[in-house]
């Protein structure tokens, strides 16, 4: 039993290490500079800084749009995963390998992409003027970062909900029917409860990212539409407040674990995921 629990150590000990490194290290680094002015001295400064109209502002806007986002995913993703979950459908696998395929390719290059389509002489524009058509502002608007968002992370909510489904048991649907359910009463008495774990595992996979993201808004909103990560980034890149932007991380990490732990409190099925 002692020789089980001493390789079983030495076996967790380099995963241990990549934790301390990558995860309590560089939170123990944003704690600090959070909580110090520049002469290291304990402060709250930084997040009574925080709580200015302006900053609340972009907060609730990076919730709000994050939010939809999320709503929009669920509600374009669900049909999806019932679709790859069902056996009616047979072209399964290349709708499958057509949802990854972007995903192999880098998050940065893919939001590129989308702004060489919409910019104003980009292919659409160039596509409705060929039609006799006026050039239509795609970019530097909320509409274009919600697209973003939806584009990016619409696979991370429709997996999850597709392996709820899946899992279902087919008897139990059998069941249903013979008992004279019909496919509706099916849906919402059966297959919707069971697939909670799928949809809650999105839901948090999708809001998550939403939320802290600054590449989409920077892209796709031309810098018009200001997000909570572009104030973190531009404290740390730019302006070399990092004791600010530390603060609003911190505030921000608070928000997410409160958003996995709704999550959590909602479900206890292990199939939810933490990213």
């Amino acid at each position: 039993m002692k020789k089980n629990n001493l390789l079983r150590a030495v076996a967790l000990f380099p995963f241990l290490i990549w934790i301390i490194l990558l995860i309590v290290v560089p939170v123990i680094l944003i704690a600090y500079y959070g909580l110090t002015n520049a002469d290291g001295v304990f402060s709250l400064d930084n997040f009574r800084q925080f709580f200015q109209p302006n900053y609340l502002r972009v907060f609730g806007r990076s919730l709000y749009l994050a939010l939809l986002a999320t709503v929009i995913c669920l509600l374009v993703g669900y049909p999806i995963a019932m679709i790859l979950a069902g056996n009616t459908f047979k072209r399964k696998t290349l709708l499958v390998v057509l949802l990854i395929a972007p995903m192999w390719m880098n998050f940065l290059l893919r939001t590129y992409a989308w702004l060489t389509l919409l910019e104003g002489n980009g292919v659409f524009n160039t596509i409705l003027q060929s039609l006799g058509l006026p050039k239509q502002a795609f970019l530097g608007n909320v509409n274009a970062v919600v697209f973003g968002m939806v584009y990016n992370f619409l696979p991370y909510m429709i997996f999850p909900i597709y392996t709820s489904i899946s899992k279902i048991p087919k008897n139990i649907i059998e069941a249903a029917k013979d008992l004279g359910g019909g496919n509706v009463i099916c849906f919402f008495r059966i297959i919707l409860p069971l697939s909670v774990p799928g949809i809650l595992s999105g839901v948090t996979m999708v809001f998550v990212p939403g939320v802290t993201t600054f590449v989409i808004s920077q892209f796709l909103g031309s810098g018009k539409i200001t997000l909570i990560g572009d104030i973190i980034e531009q404290q740390f890149m730019h302006a070399g407040n990092w004791g600010f932007g530390a603060a609003i991380s911190i505030i921000v990490m608070i928000a997410v674990v409160l958003c996995m732990w709704l999550v959590n409190r909602f479900s206890d099925d292990s199939e939810v995921i933490m990213p």
